[in-house]
């Protein structure tokens, strides 16, 4: 199986280890799956959106690409090849204001375009799947929220994005979340746990 990772963190992937103001949690998650999927022999491909300077706003030029059903910009098609590639594809990102930093949001926008992801037979039918290698999604996050109140109180709005907003729209049924939440409140052993139990769940990963 091939597996894309898209990162979300100003910091950038390579910031997993626990050092205080340079660390990434999300990071340090992202860093446990690929562990789990290297020792499971899956390939996998991340797409760091910080240090790949991605930029996430949905510009006129890409705007008048999806209406008219032009080429997209050079740096889209460039991850959408990457995103063609792949058997299961994996967000990582930290949740902050109960979302998904802006360039996961800009990901979605610019890249999963009408003529690559799906395709829109009439106005107002239903979205037909394009992306026939993708089996499913995973969205791992880090947050503050205690998890029974992010879903609770909040309804947790950025599983909901991505899974009922976005992907099952385009046909991806299988969508797993996977958050550490009360982050700023573990210790380095509660921690290590969290960090050992997605290994597990990403070399478990079919």
């Amino acid at each position: 199986m091939h597996v894309l990772m898209v990162f979300d963190h100003p910091y950038g992937a390579a910031a997993f280890d626990n050092v205080p103001n340079r660390r990434s949690l999300s990071a340090a998650m992202l860093a446990a799956a690929q562990a789990g999927l290297d020792a499971a022999g899956h390939s996998h491909d991340t797409i760091d959106l910080a240090a790949e300077g991605f930029d996430p706003v949905l510009s006129a030029e890409d705007l008048r690409a999806w209406r008219t059903g032009s080429p997209a910009r050079a740096d889209v098609l460039g991850l959408q090849d990457r995103l063609a590639a792949a058997d299961h594809i994996v967000f990582v990102f930290p949740t902050w204001w109960m979302s998904m930093p802006a360039a996961t949001k800009g990901f979605l926008d610019r890249v999963l375009t009408r003529g690559f992801a799906f395709e829109e037979p009439r106005p107002g039918g239903a979205l037909v799947r394009t992306l026939h290698r993708l089996r499913g999604v995973t969205v791992m996050t880090a947050m503050t929220t205690p998890a029974t109140l992010y879903g609770v109180w909040f309804g947790r709005p950025a599983e909901r994005i991505l899974a009922q907003g976005t992907f099952r729209l385009i046909g991806i049924r299988r969508i797993r979340w996977i958050a550490i939440d009360r982050s700023t409140q573990r210790g380095p052993a509660r921690r290590e746990r969290a960090l050992a139990r997605i290994t597990r769940q990403f070399a478990a990963l079919r």
